[in-house]
């Protein structure tokens, strides 16, 4: 079964305090349901239509443990957290073979 990765980038962040509850909360929690933090950060360069966007980069087994992650107790917890402080972008993308 191929990798997943699971790709957040943050469009805008309206309130700083939301997001770092956030982190706190969602690093935690998607750790223990499996995933490994590849990167996260600002881009060192973006190109084309890209922006320099804040992105964070997390492996998973599979698609379907990205997405029970997504769904455990813990990181519904680290969404209501963060609210309405940020507008973001998630992504689940298999692995190519």
């Amino acid at each position: 079964m191929p990798k997943a990765y699971w790709i957040t980038t943050y469009r805008s962040i309206s309130d700083e305090a939301k997001v770092a509850a956030y982190a706190e909360l969602a690093g935690p929690a998607l750790r223990a349901a499996g995933g490994t933090f590849l990167a996260r950060g600002l881009p060192a360069h973006a190109f084309e239509s890209g922006a320099l966007e804040r992105t964070t980069l997390i492996e998973f087994d599979s698609v379907d443990a990205a997405l029970a992650a997504h769904e455990t107790p813990a990181y519904q917890e680290a969404l209501r957290a963060l609210g309405d402080g940020a507008d973001r972008d998630l992504r689940i993308i298999e692995a190519t073979p």
